[in-house]
């Protein structure tokens, strides 16, 4: 029997048409009004943007891949090329993975050889980093630089689809910057909104993942039913993402509901009640250690 053909997701597209009608009021009505307004509306829409790119990733709205990547193909917090996004991304859904330094490409851990070689004021760069307040402020630059410095060596050795994936995020790139320059917006205000869109997604990925012996007990359970799992499109339930990734992102709250106790005995309790626990706890201390404690090379 052929396999009935899958419906299109409606309400992500609606979702998607939203974020990009907010993000042209504030590129080009607000910054008339008011400039800070403008500036978080950018900064809002375009971490959005980035968490509907995560949709697409994973097969959202369309059956056909060209045809999501399309939707999202402007690169609006201007230094994640979307191709690369998608390639770690997958990679980093081999849970076995999760959290090593070497095989998961969103581990914040180093190793621990590596961590005792770095200068010390490195370390407290990074251990400064591995609080939710450094997090935010230097989290974004951080994070790039090592993404840039990974990346470069990989295309130093030949790597097509690296280099590919960089190729592609110049005219995503290119044409942002184009609208920026004709819009009332100044370009040094989207260069700030960009920056904190980088960082509010900090917030979603500082805790993810916590080292485990076992893989199924590394990926939380947040139980946030505020703006931010909106913005994050309710990947604060990230364990049932895991579980199901095909899963669309306003179908994740009703499956936790359905069973939060399967969920919950998968990742060993690994929860906390909303985003304002986590950042009582860990706006100002470190919640785990950079050198990861379980690998070392």
């Amino acid at each position: 029997m052929a396999k009935a053909p899958r419906k299109i997701e409606w309400i992500t597209l609606a979702m998607l048409a939203g974020c990009y009608a907010v993000w042209a009021l504030g590129v080009f009505v607000l910054p008339q009004l008011w400039l800070p307004l403008s500036i978080v509306t950018v900064m809002v829409s375009t971490a959005l943007h980035s968490s509907l790119q995560h949709e697409v990733i994973h097969g959202h709205p369309f059956a056909n891949q060209q045809l999501n990547a399309a939707l999202v193909f402007p690169a609006l917090s201007l230094c994640i090329p979307y191709a690369r996004f998608r390639d770690t991304h997958l990679a980093h859904h081999h849970d076995a993975r999760l959290t090593d330094p070497f095989d998961d490409p969103e581990s914040n851990f180093m190793d621990g050889g590596d961590w005792e070689r770095v200068s010390p004021w490195l370390q407290r760069l990074l251990n400064l980093n591995n609080t939710l307040a450094g997090r935010l402020i230097v989290g974004p630059v951080i994070g790039h630089v090592f993404w840039l410095r990974g990346d470069w060596a990989a295309i130093r050795k030949g790597d097509r689809a690296v280099l590919a994936g960089w190729a592609w995020h110049l005219p995503a790139l290119v044409l942002v910057l184009v609208i920026v320059a004709v819009s009332p917006m100044p370009v040094w205000a989207y260069l700030l909104a960009a920056y904190g869109s980088l960082s509010l997604l900090k917030i979603r990925t500082y805790l993810e993942h916590q080292a485990h012996e076992k893989s199924r007990a590394r990926t939380v359970i947040i139980e946030d039913r505020g703006p931010l799992a909106l913005l994050f499109l309710n990947n604060n339930l990230h364990v049932v993402h895991h579980m199901h990734p095909r899963l669309p992102w306003y179908r994740l709250p009703r499956a936790y509901r359905a069973n939060p106790q399967r969920y919950l005995g998968v990742n060993g309790g690994y929860r906390y009640r909303s985003y304002l626990e986590v950042f009582r706890r860990y706006l100002f201390a470190a919640k785990d250690p950079v050198p990861h404690p379980l690998w070392r090379r």
